[in-house]
């Protein structure tokens, strides 16, 4: 059933986010604002023109990641957009591969473009918050670029379609498993000096 794995997903970080994470946390309180803002506006859709739907939720996240690009310095806003713009021209491409040589899906399509693009994101950005921006803002620009590729020879698309959602929601779960796994050896590597020093002075 389309957009069950990205509401399973996204309950899931807003129940970690929510019951979890660090009070302390500054991104705590905007990302679960930002969640539950998503799943409300994920079923409301308006129509422009005579093929173009949009999901309100597509808007609202394309918003966010504007906001957050803004408040980069100079340069970093420049790179992000620029990652953002290799993202979106990857993911028309992926789509366009999709309609004329559909035999290279080789399994289920959401995981292909999970993987597709978690990797790039890892590849172009350092940090999660960089990959999950990229990446969301990226795709939500390809899919504006692609709903108006199909526009031109009067086929329909909706646009942030549930889908997109549960695309995006899995490889936003696939960068955070990343992430996790990244900063595990430093966790590790810290608390077992930690651990070697208190027995050092208890001996």
């Amino acid at each position: 059933m389309e957009g069950s794995m990205f509401y399973w997903i996204c309950w899931f970080f807003w129940v970690y986010l929510t019951f979890m994470t660090d009070k302390k946390n500054p991104y705590r309180l905007k990302l679960s604002a930002i969640i539950l803002i998503v799943i409300l506006l994920s079923n409301l859709k308006f129509v422009i023109g005579e093929n173009l739907e949009i999901h309100a939720c597509g808007i609202f996240l394309l918003i966010i990641c504007y906001l957050f690009f803004s408040k980069e310095k100079q340069g970093a806003m420049f790179y992000f957009y620029i990652c953002s713009l290799i993202v979106s021209i990857g993911y028309v491409a992926f789509h366009l591969f999709e309609i004329f040589d559909p035999i290279w899906i080789i399994f289920k399509k959401e995981w292909m473009m999970g993987i597709c693009f978690g990797y790039l994101a890892i590849l172009l950005q350092k940090t999660l918050k960089g990959r999950l921006l990229i990446v969301i803002c990226g795709t939500l620009q390809g899919e504006f670029l692609y709903a108006y590729t199909l526009s031109q020879f009067s086929f329909p698309y909706e646009i942030s379609s549930y889908e997109y959602l549960d695309a995006i929601a899995l490889i936003a779960a696939l960068l955070v498993g990343w992430s996790a796994i990244e900063n595990a050896g430093t966790y590790i590597q810290a608390h077992f000096h930690y651990f070697e020093k208190e027995k050092q002075k208890s001996s």
